[in-house]
Protein backbone atom coordinates (compact mmCIF):
# COMPACT_ATOMS: atom_id res chain seq x y z
CA UNK A 1 0.00 0.00 0.00
CA UNK A 2 1.15 3.39 -0.76
CA UNK A 3 -1.47 5.54 1.08
CA UNK A 4 -1.59 5.67 5.01
CA UNK A 5 -3.54 8.07 7.87
CA UNK A 6 -2.80 7.79 10.99
CA UNK A 7 -3.56 10.42 14.23
CA UNK A 8 -1.81 12.54 16.30
CA UNK A 9 -2.37 15.70 18.45
CA UNK A 10 -1.33 19.10 18.20
CA UNK A 11 -2.10 22.06 20.96
CA UNK A 12 -3.48 25.11 20.87
CA UNK A 13 -3.29 27.06 24.49
CA UNK A 14 -4.12 24.46 26.93
CA UNK A 15 -6.60 22.39 23.95
CA UNK A 16 -5.62 19.60 21.82
CA UNK A 17 -6.68 19.24 18.47
CA UNK A 18 -6.78 15.94 16.41
CA UNK A 19 -4.28 16.21 13.53
CA UNK A 20 -4.70 13.52 10.82
CA UNK A 21 -1.24 12.74 9.19
CA UNK A 22 -1.85 11.07 6.07
CA UNK A 23 1.39 9.58 4.05
CA UNK A 24 1.61 9.04 0.23
CA UNK A 25 4.55 7.13 -1.28
CA UNK A 26 4.63 7.66 -4.88
CA UNK A 27 7.01 7.16 -7.94
CA UNK A 28 9.70 9.82 -8.46
CA UNK A 29 13.11 10.87 -7.34
CA UNK A 30 13.66 10.48 -3.68
CA UNK A 31 13.10 13.13 -1.01
CA UNK A 32 9.93 13.71 1.50
CA UNK A 33 7.49 16.94 1.40
CA UNK A 34 5.91 18.09 4.66
CA UNK A 35 2.63 19.86 4.47
CA UNK A 36 0.66 21.62 6.93
CA UNK A 37 2.27 24.41 8.29
CA UNK A 38 5.12 22.22 10.07
CA UNK A 39 7.31 24.55 12.70
CA UNK A 40 11.34 23.29 12.20
CA UNK A 41 11.00 20.60 14.95
CA UNK A 42 8.18 19.32 12.95
CA UNK A 43 10.23 19.50 9.89
CA UNK A 44 13.17 17.97 11.28
CA UNK A 45 10.74 14.80 12.67
CA UNK A 46 11.93 13.75 8.81
CA UNK A 47 15.39 13.00 9.76
CA UNK A 48 14.64 12.05 13.28
CA UNK A 49 12.34 9.45 11.92
CA UNK A 50 14.51 8.15 8.84
CA UNK A 51 16.87 7.29 11.24
CA UNK A 52 14.79 5.48 13.94
CA UNK A 53 13.23 3.12 11.60
CA UNK A 54 16.88 2.70 10.69
CA UNK A 55 18.27 2.00 13.62
CA UNK A 56 15.14 -0.27 14.44
CA UNK A 57 15.59 -2.75 11.87
CA UNK A 58 13.18 -1.26 9.01
CA UNK A 59 13.62 0.37 5.90
CA UNK A 60 13.05 3.95 5.07
CA UNK A 61 11.54 3.93 1.50
CA UNK A 62 13.81 5.27 -1.01
CA UNK A 63 10.82 6.86 -3.12
CA UNK A 64 8.80 10.27 -3.29
CA UNK A 65 7.32 10.84 -0.07
CA UNK A 66 4.10 13.67 0.25
CA UNK A 67 3.20 13.80 4.34
CA UNK A 68 0.04 15.93 4.95
CA UNK A 69 -0.98 16.94 8.50
CA UNK A 70 -4.64 18.66 8.75
CA UNK A 71 -5.98 20.72 9.26
CA UNK A 72 -3.57 22.59 7.06
CA UNK A 73 -4.11 25.82 8.40
CA UNK A 74 -3.78 25.06 11.88
CA UNK A 75 0.49 25.23 13.04
CA UNK A 76 1.89 22.49 13.95
CA UNK A 77 4.18 22.68 16.59
CA UNK A 78 6.73 20.55 18.78
CA UNK A 79 8.25 16.82 18.20
CA UNK A 80 5.06 14.75 19.47
CA UNK A 81 4.19 13.93 16.07
CA UNK A 82 7.26 12.17 15.42
CA UNK A 83 5.63 8.51 16.24
CA UNK A 84 2.40 9.10 13.89
CA UNK A 85 5.07 9.97 11.08
CA UNK A 86 6.85 6.68 11.49
CA UNK A 87 4.01 4.73 12.53
CA UNK A 88 2.34 6.21 9.15
CA UNK A 89 5.89 5.39 6.91
CA UNK A 90 5.86 1.78 7.90
CA UNK A 91 2.17 1.44 7.24
CA UNK A 92 2.38 2.79 3.71
CA UNK A 93 5.74 0.35 3.20
CA UNK A 94 4.07 -2.32 4.29
CA UNK A 95 6.06 -3.23 7.03
CA UNK A 96 2.49 -3.12 9.13
CA UNK A 97 -0.88 -3.14 8.51
CA UNK A 98 -2.37 -0.17 7.42
CA UNK A 99 -5.79 -0.69 9.02
CA UNK A 100 -4.04 -0.98 12.32
CA UNK A 101 -2.83 2.87 12.72
CA UNK A 102 -5.94 4.44 11.10
CA UNK A 103 -7.91 5.36 14.02
CA UNK A 104 -4.88 4.93 16.64
CA UNK A 105 -3.27 8.48 18.30
CA UNK A 106 -0.01 8.32 18.45
CA UNK A 107 2.44 10.86 20.59
CA UNK A 108 6.05 10.76 21.46
CA UNK A 109 9.89 11.98 20.47
CA UNK A 110 11.85 9.77 18.55
CA UNK A 111 15.93 9.64 19.45
CA UNK A 112 18.11 8.22 16.18
CA UNK A 113 18.07 4.99 18.15
CA UNK A 114 14.54 4.49 18.02
CA UNK A 115 13.52 4.99 21.54
CA UNK A 116 10.69 6.71 22.66
CA UNK A 117 10.90 10.13 24.52
CA UNK A 118 8.28 11.81 26.74
CA UNK A 119 6.71 14.91 25.48
CA UNK A 120 4.99 18.08 27.20
CA UNK A 121 1.20 18.27 26.88
CA UNK A 122 0.41 14.71 26.85
CA UNK A 123 -2.97 15.10 29.64
CA UNK A 124 -4.48 17.63 27.40
CA UNK A 125 -3.77 15.86 24.03
CA UNK A 126 -4.87 12.49 25.54
CA UNK A 127 -8.67 14.47 26.37
CA UNK A 128 -8.98 15.62 23.05
CA UNK A 129 -8.74 12.63 21.39
CA UNK A 130 -11.09 10.92 23.81
CA UNK A 131 -13.51 13.59 22.97
CA UNK A 132 -13.53 12.72 19.71
CA UNK A 133 -14.26 9.58 19.83
CA UNK A 134 -10.91 7.32 19.90
CA UNK A 135 -10.68 4.53 22.21
CA UNK A 136 -6.71 3.96 21.60
CA UNK A 137 -3.43 6.32 22.19
CA UNK A 138 -0.03 5.08 22.20
CA UNK A 139 2.10 7.26 24.61
CA UNK A 140 5.69 6.92 25.55
CA UNK A 141 6.30 5.35 29.01
CA UNK A 142 7.42 8.14 31.12
CA UNK A 143 3.94 9.98 30.01
CA UNK A 144 1.49 7.28 30.33
CA UNK A 145 0.44 8.01 34.27
CA UNK A 146 -0.15 11.36 33.06
CA UNK A 147 -2.08 9.50 30.08
CA UNK A 148 -3.76 7.14 32.11
CA UNK A 149 -5.95 9.63 34.35
CA UNK A 150 -8.57 9.77 31.12
CA UNK A 151 -11.27 7.81 31.45
CA UNK A 152 -12.47 6.03 28.85
CA UNK A 153 -9.71 5.80 26.73
CA UNK A 154 -6.75 2.88 26.38
CA UNK A 155 -3.59 3.88 27.07
CA UNK A 156 -0.64 1.92 25.69
CA UNK A 157 3.12 2.74 26.93
CA UNK A 158 6.09 2.34 24.95
CA UNK A 159 9.80 2.71 24.94
CA UNK A 160 11.04 2.17 21.63
CA UNK A 161 9.80 2.12 17.84
CA UNK A 162 10.29 -1.45 17.74
CA UNK A 163 7.86 -2.04 20.91
CA UNK A 164 5.00 -0.36 18.14
CA UNK A 165 6.11 -2.23 15.27
CA UNK A 166 5.93 -6.12 17.07
CA UNK A 167 2.24 -4.49 18.65
CA UNK A 168 1.23 -2.90 15.11
CA UNK A 169 2.04 -6.12 13.76
CA UNK A 170 0.54 -8.45 16.10
CA UNK A 171 3.66 -10.20 16.85
CA UNK A 172 3.81 -8.91 20.34
CA UNK A 173 0.76 -7.08 21.79
CA UNK A 174 0.93 -4.57 24.29
CA UNK A 175 -1.32 -4.21 27.37
CA UNK A 176 -3.19 -1.48 28.32
CA UNK A 177 -1.67 0.44 31.07
CA UNK A 178 -3.15 0.70 34.44
CA UNK A 179 -3.12 4.21 36.14
CA UNK A 180 -0.84 4.01 39.06
CA UNK A 181 -1.88 4.61 42.51
CA UNK A 182 -1.39 8.59 43.38
CA UNK A 183 1.39 9.28 46.10
CA UNK A 184 0.60 11.03 48.72
CA UNK A 185 1.46 14.59 48.89
CA UNK A 186 3.88 16.21 51.33
CA UNK A 187 1.71 18.14 54.18
CA UNK A 188 1.93 22.17 53.29
CA UNK A 189 3.58 24.74 55.85
CA UNK A 190 1.92 25.05 58.75
CA UNK A 191 0.80 28.63 59.78
CA UNK A 192 1.48 27.73 63.36
CA UNK A 193 5.18 28.79 62.13
CA UNK A 194 4.51 32.01 62.40
CA UNK A 195 5.20 34.19 65.19
CA UNK A 196 2.92 37.21 66.22
CA UNK A 197 1.55 38.83 63.19
CA UNK A 198 -2.18 38.69 64.50
CA UNK A 199 -3.24 41.39 61.22
CA UNK A 200 -1.36 39.02 58.88
CA UNK A 201 -2.55 35.91 59.98
CA UNK A 202 -6.31 36.85 60.13
CA UNK A 203 -5.50 38.93 56.54
CA UNK A 204 -4.39 35.29 54.95
CA UNK A 205 -7.50 33.82 56.84
CA UNK A 206 -9.82 36.25 54.84
CA UNK A 207 -8.10 35.74 51.95
CA UNK A 208 -8.14 32.63 51.62
CA UNK A 209 -12.21 32.19 52.25
CA UNK A 210 -13.34 34.57 49.46
CA UNK A 211 -10.55 34.33 47.10
CA UNK A 212 -9.34 37.76 48.06
CA UNK A 213 -5.79 39.36 46.43
CA UNK A 214 -3.17 40.53 48.92
CA UNK A 215 -1.29 43.05 49.95
CA UNK A 216 1.87 42.44 52.47
CA UNK A 217 3.89 45.59 53.42
CA UNK A 218 6.95 45.64 56.42
CA UNK A 219 10.06 45.48 56.74
CA UNK A 220 12.16 42.22 56.90
CA UNK A 221 11.76 39.35 59.06
CA UNK A 222 8.45 40.64 59.65
CA UNK A 223 6.84 37.08 57.90
CA UNK A 224 5.57 38.40 54.49
CA UNK A 225 6.62 35.48 52.99
CA UNK A 226 6.33 32.95 55.43
CA UNK A 227 2.65 34.18 55.49
CA UNK A 228 2.21 34.16 51.39
CA UNK A 229 4.22 30.36 51.86
CA UNK A 230 1.23 29.03 53.74
CA UNK A 231 -1.82 30.53 51.92
CA UNK A 232 -1.91 27.55 49.75
CA UNK A 233 -2.35 25.33 52.55
CA UNK A 234 -5.57 26.85 53.85
CA UNK A 235 -7.28 26.78 50.20
CA UNK A 236 -9.17 23.23 50.28
CA UNK A 237 -7.61 20.66 47.24
CA UNK A 238 -8.45 20.94 44.02
CA UNK A 239 -11.33 18.95 42.91
CA UNK A 240 -11.18 16.34 39.78
CA UNK A 241 -12.13 19.25 37.15
CA UNK A 242 -10.03 21.75 38.69
CA UNK A 243 -6.95 19.35 39.05
CA UNK A 244 -7.41 18.30 35.70
CA UNK A 245 -7.26 22.12 34.69
CA UNK A 246 -3.71 22.44 36.45
CA UNK A 247 -2.40 19.52 35.54
CA UNK A 248 -2.77 20.46 32.08
CA UNK A 249 -1.11 23.09 32.42
CA UNK A 250 1.49 22.36 33.99
CA UNK A 251 2.27 19.45 31.37
CA UNK A 252 2.67 22.00 28.75
CA UNK A 253 4.55 24.25 30.59
CA UNK A 254 7.37 21.30 31.33
CA UNK A 255 6.83 21.47 35.00
CA UNK A 256 4.54 18.83 36.19
CA UNK A 257 6.81 16.67 38.87
CA UNK A 258 7.21 12.76 37.34
CA UNK A 259 6.14 11.06 40.78
CA UNK A 260 2.90 13.04 40.83
CA UNK A 261 0.62 12.97 37.62
CA UNK A 262 -1.51 14.78 39.16
CA UNK A 263 -1.65 17.80 40.90
CA UNK A 264 -4.64 18.00 43.70
CA UNK A 265 -3.15 20.74 45.74
CA UNK A 266 -3.40 24.53 44.86
CA UNK A 267 -0.12 25.28 43.52
CA UNK A 268 2.30 28.25 44.18
CA UNK A 269 4.74 30.12 42.11
CA UNK A 270 6.86 32.73 43.47
CA UNK A 271 8.94 34.02 40.26
CA UNK A 272 11.86 36.65 40.96
CA UNK A 273 11.36 40.05 40.19
CA UNK A 274 13.92 39.39 37.07
CA UNK A 275 11.30 37.38 35.49
CA UNK A 276 10.66 39.17 32.10
CA UNK A 277 6.85 39.71 31.21
CA UNK A 278 6.75 36.52 28.64
CA UNK A 279 7.83 34.55 32.17
CA UNK A 280 5.35 36.12 34.35
CA UNK A 281 2.23 35.99 31.79
CA UNK A 282 3.37 33.72 28.90
CA UNK A 283 4.88 33.88 25.74
CA UNK A 284 7.62 32.27 23.76
CA UNK A 285 9.12 32.82 20.20
CA UNK A 286 7.71 29.55 19.38
CA UNK A 287 5.37 27.41 20.64
CA UNK A 288 3.18 29.75 23.24
CA UNK A 289 4.00 28.73 27.08
CA UNK A 290 1.66 29.44 30.01
CA UNK A 291 3.69 32.11 32.36
CA UNK A 292 3.85 31.87 36.56
CA UNK A 293 0.31 33.59 36.36
CA UNK A 294 -1.00 30.79 34.42
CA UNK A 295 0.67 27.97 36.24
CA UNK A 296 -0.43 29.82 39.48
CA UNK A 297 -4.28 29.02 38.05
CA UNK A 298 -6.39 27.73 41.18
CA UNK A 299 -3.80 28.39 43.59
CA UNK A 300 -1.38 31.69 44.39
CA UNK A 301 0.93 33.82 42.40
CA UNK A 302 3.58 35.33 45.08
CA UNK A 303 5.48 38.26 43.97
CA UNK A 304 8.08 38.99 46.47
CA UNK A 305 10.16 42.19 46.50
CA UNK A 306 7.11 43.56 43.90
CA UNK A 307 8.61 47.04 43.48
CA UNK A 308 11.90 45.37 42.06
CA UNK A 309 9.70 44.03 38.91
CA UNK A 310 9.11 46.44 36.46
CA UNK A 311 6.32 48.50 35.82
CA UNK A 312 5.30 47.32 32.95
CA UNK A 313 5.47 43.86 33.67
CA UNK A 314 3.20 43.99 36.73
CA UNK A 315 0.92 46.19 34.78
CA UNK A 316 0.24 43.29 32.38
CA UNK A 317 -1.27 41.55 35.03
CA UNK A 318 -4.71 43.91 35.71
CA UNK A 319 -6.64 42.59 32.61
CA UNK A 320 -6.12 39.01 33.00
CA UNK A 321 -6.83 39.27 37.01
CA UNK A 322 -10.12 40.49 35.82
CA UNK A 323 -11.16 38.25 33.19
CA UNK A 324 -9.36 35.23 34.90
CA UNK A 325 -7.93 34.40 31.58
CA UNK A 326 -4.79 35.60 28.95
CA UNK A 327 -4.72 35.45 25.28
CA UNK A 328 -1.14 35.89 24.03
CA UNK A 329 -1.59 36.94 20.19
CA UNK A 330 1.63 35.70 18.05
CA UNK A 331 1.50 36.34 14.29
CA UNK A 332 1.65 32.33 14.16
CA UNK A 333 -1.57 32.36 16.36
CA UNK A 334 -3.18 32.82 19.30
CA UNK A 335 -3.56 30.94 22.59
CA UNK A 336 -6.00 31.14 25.51
CA UNK A 337 -4.89 29.85 28.82
CA UNK A 338 -6.82 30.14 32.42
CA UNK A 339 -5.54 32.52 35.24
CA UNK A 340 -7.85 32.63 37.67
CA UNK A 341 -4.91 32.88 40.64
CA UNK A 342 -5.02 34.74 43.71
CA UNK A 343 -2.25 37.37 43.76
CA UNK A 344 0.08 38.00 46.73
CA UNK A 345 2.10 41.11 46.72
CA UNK A 346 4.90 41.85 48.90
CA UNK A 347 7.00 45.00 49.46
CA UNK A 348 9.77 46.79 51.62
CA UNK A 349 8.49 50.26 53.44
CA UNK A 350 11.06 51.81 51.71
CA UNK A 351 14.43 51.32 49.65
CA UNK A 352 16.39 50.53 52.89
CA UNK A 353 13.74 48.40 54.05
CA UNK A 354 13.78 49.89 57.14
CA UNK A 355 10.39 49.89 59.44
CA UNK A 356 8.13 52.73 59.40
CA UNK A 357 9.19 55.48 61.77
CA UNK A 358 12.88 53.52 62.21
CA UNK A 359 15.46 56.49 62.80
CA UNK A 360 17.75 54.50 60.95
CA UNK A 361 16.24 54.79 57.85
CA UNK A 362 18.31 56.59 55.26
CA UNK A 363 15.81 57.10 52.80
CA UNK A 364 14.48 61.02 51.81
CA UNK A 365 10.42 61.18 51.04
CA UNK A 366 10.86 61.63 47.51
CA UNK A 367 12.84 57.69 47.55
CA UNK A 368 9.97 56.79 49.42
CA UNK A 369 7.38 58.47 46.99
CA UNK A 370 9.43 57.16 43.60
CA UNK A 371 9.70 53.30 45.60
CA UNK A 372 6.55 52.99 46.22
CA UNK A 373 4.97 54.68 42.81
CA UNK A 374 6.65 51.53 41.33
CA UNK A 375 3.18 49.75 42.20
CA UNK A 376 0.24 51.46 39.97
CA UNK A 377 -2.83 52.51 41.32
CA UNK A 378 -4.75 50.71 39.04
CA UNK A 379 -3.38 47.76 40.01
CA UNK A 380 -3.36 48.20 44.10
CA UNK A 381 -6.70 49.09 43.45
CA UNK A 382 -7.37 44.90 41.87
CA UNK A 383 -5.86 44.27 45.60
CA UNK A 384 -8.46 43.77 48.05
CA UNK A 385 -6.37 43.13 51.35
CA UNK A 386 -3.50 45.49 51.96
CA UNK A 387 -1.72 45.00 55.44
CA UNK A 388 0.80 46.51 57.07
CA UNK A 389 3.04 44.47 59.12
CA UNK A 390 5.23 45.43 62.23
CA UNK A 391 8.23 43.80 63.10
CA UNK A 392 8.16 41.23 65.15
CA UNK A 393 8.40 42.30 69.02
CA UNK A 394 9.98 40.47 71.80
CA UNK A 395 6.35 39.83 73.65
CA UNK A 396 5.02 38.67 70.32
CA UNK A 397 8.28 36.28 69.75
CA UNK A 398 7.65 34.84 73.49
CA UNK A 399 3.31 34.71 72.81
CA UNK A 400 4.45 32.87 69.40
CA UNK A 401 6.17 30.02 71.33
CA UNK A 402 2.68 28.53 72.85
CA UNK A 403 0.37 26.53 70.37
CA UNK A 404 -0.79 29.31 67.89
CA UNK A 405 -3.37 28.20 65.66
CA UNK A 406 -2.20 25.68 63.00
CA UNK A 407 -3.17 25.10 58.97
CA UNK A 408 -5.17 22.67 59.77
CA UNK A 409 -7.29 24.62 62.61
CA UNK A 410 -7.59 27.53 60.64
CA UNK A 411 -8.18 25.75 56.67
CA UNK A 412 -11.63 24.41 58.28
CA UNK A 413 -12.87 27.81 58.94
CA UNK A 414 -12.05 28.41 55.70
CA UNK A 415 -13.65 25.64 54.27
CA UNK A 416 -16.76 26.33 56.29
CA UNK A 417 -17.19 29.95 55.10
CA UNK A 418 -16.66 28.99 51.34
CA UNK A 419 -19.53 26.69 51.96
CA UNK A 420 -21.95 29.17 53.16
CA UNK A 421 -20.68 31.53 50.31
CA UNK A 422 -21.02 28.48 47.95
CA UNK A 423 -24.78 27.77 49.15
CA UNK A 424 -26.08 31.46 48.81
CA UNK A 425 -24.18 31.86 45.61
CA UNK A 426 -25.72 28.60 43.86
CA UNK A 427 -27.36 29.30 40.20
CA UNK A 428 -25.23 32.11 39.38
CA UNK A 429 -22.13 30.41 38.29
CA UNK A 430 -20.04 31.83 40.77
CA UNK A 431 -18.34 29.57 44.23
CA UNK A 432 -16.72 32.65 45.62
CA UNK A 433 -17.62 36.31 46.66
CA UNK A 434 -14.15 37.95 45.31
CA UNK A 435 -15.92 36.46 41.79
CA UNK A 436 -19.13 38.88 42.51
CA UNK A 437 -19.20 41.14 39.64
CA UNK A 438 -20.64 44.47 41.12
CA UNK A 439 -24.27 44.93 39.37
CA UNK A 440 -25.09 41.26 41.26
CA UNK A 441 -23.49 42.32 44.46
CA UNK A 442 -25.96 45.52 44.18
CA UNK A 443 -29.34 43.50 43.56
CA UNK A 444 -29.32 40.33 45.05
CA UNK A 445 -26.38 40.71 47.29
CA UNK A 446 -27.19 44.11 48.85
CA UNK A 447 -25.54 44.91 52.31
CA UNK A 448 -27.83 47.46 54.16
CA UNK A 449 -27.26 51.00 53.61
CA UNK A 450 -26.96 51.50 57.78
CA UNK A 451 -23.20 49.01 57.70
CA UNK A 452 -22.22 51.08 54.61
CA UNK A 453 -22.09 54.40 56.23
CA UNK A 454 -18.31 54.43 56.48
CA UNK A 455 -17.41 52.87 53.09
CA UNK A 456 -19.81 55.71 51.56
CA UNK A 457 -17.82 58.58 53.31
CA UNK A 458 -14.57 57.16 52.11
CA UNK A 459 -16.12 56.91 48.58
CA UNK A 460 -17.72 60.44 48.96
CA UNK A 461 -14.09 62.37 50.16
CA UNK A 462 -12.20 59.96 47.12
CA UNK A 463 -10.59 57.17 49.72
CA UNK A 464 -12.38 54.68 47.96
CA UNK A 465 -12.88 54.52 44.02
CA UNK A 466 -16.58 52.48 43.02
CA UNK A 467 -14.60 49.39 42.78
CA UNK A 468 -12.65 49.76 46.01
CA UNK A 469 -16.02 50.28 47.12
CA UNK A 470 -17.49 46.67 45.66
CA UNK A 471 -14.15 45.32 46.92
CA UNK A 472 -14.97 46.31 50.36
CA UNK A 473 -18.54 44.96 50.16
CA UNK A 474 -17.06 41.30 48.70
CA UNK A 475 -14.73 41.28 51.61
CA UNK A 476 -17.43 42.07 54.34
CA UNK A 477 -19.50 39.02 52.99
CA UNK A 478 -16.49 36.66 53.46
CA UNK A 479 -16.17 38.11 56.93
CA UNK A 480 -19.71 37.88 57.41
CA UNK A 481 -19.21 33.93 56.17
CA UNK A 482 -16.49 33.65 58.54
CA UNK A 483 -18.21 34.94 61.88
CA UNK A 484 -21.26 33.00 60.98
CA UNK A 485 -23.87 36.09 59.96
CA UNK A 486 -26.22 36.33 57.02
CA UNK A 487 -25.28 39.63 56.18
CA UNK A 488 -22.24 41.98 56.84
CA UNK A 489 -23.03 44.29 59.68
CA UNK A 490 -21.17 47.55 60.22
CA UNK A 491 -18.04 45.51 62.37
CA UNK A 492 -17.48 43.69 59.06
CA UNK A 493 -17.56 46.64 57.14
CA UNK A 494 -15.54 47.92 59.07
CA UNK A 495 -12.94 45.81 59.48
CA UNK A 496 -12.63 45.12 55.35
CA UNK A 497 -12.84 49.24 54.74
CA UNK A 498 -9.56 48.95 57.68
CA UNK A 499 -7.65 46.55 55.88
CA UNK A 500 -8.13 48.52 52.03
CA UNK A 501 -7.04 52.03 53.53
CA UNK A 502 -4.44 50.75 55.89
CA UNK A 503 -1.77 50.49 52.97
CA UNK A 504 -3.07 54.09 51.44
CA UNK A 505 -2.68 55.69 54.63
CA UNK A 506 0.72 54.45 55.59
Amino acid sequence: MTLARTWSVGLVGVRGALVEVELDIAQGLPGVALVGLPDAVVRQSVDRVRAAVVNTGGEFPARRITIGLSPASMPKQGSGFDLALAAAVLAAAGTVPARAIDRLVLLGELGLDGSVRPIRGVLPAVLAAARAGHGQVVVPAANADEAALVEGIEVLAVGSLGQVVEHLAGRRLLAPHQRATLPETAPAADLGDVVGQSVGRRAVEIAAAGGHHLFLAGPPGAGKTMLAERLPGLLPPLDEQAALEVTAIHSIAGTLPSAAPLLTRPPFEAPHHSATMAALVGGGSGQIRPGALCRAHRGVLFLDETPEFPRAVLDTLRQPLERGEVTISRASGAATFPCRAQLVLAANPCPCASAAGDPACTCSPLERRRYRSRLSGPLLDRIDLRVELPPVTRAAWLDGLGEPESTEVVARRVRQARAVAAERLAGTGLALNSQVPGRLLRDRFATPRASLALAERALERGALSVRGFDRVQRVAWTLADLAGRTVPGPDEVAEALGMRLQRAAA
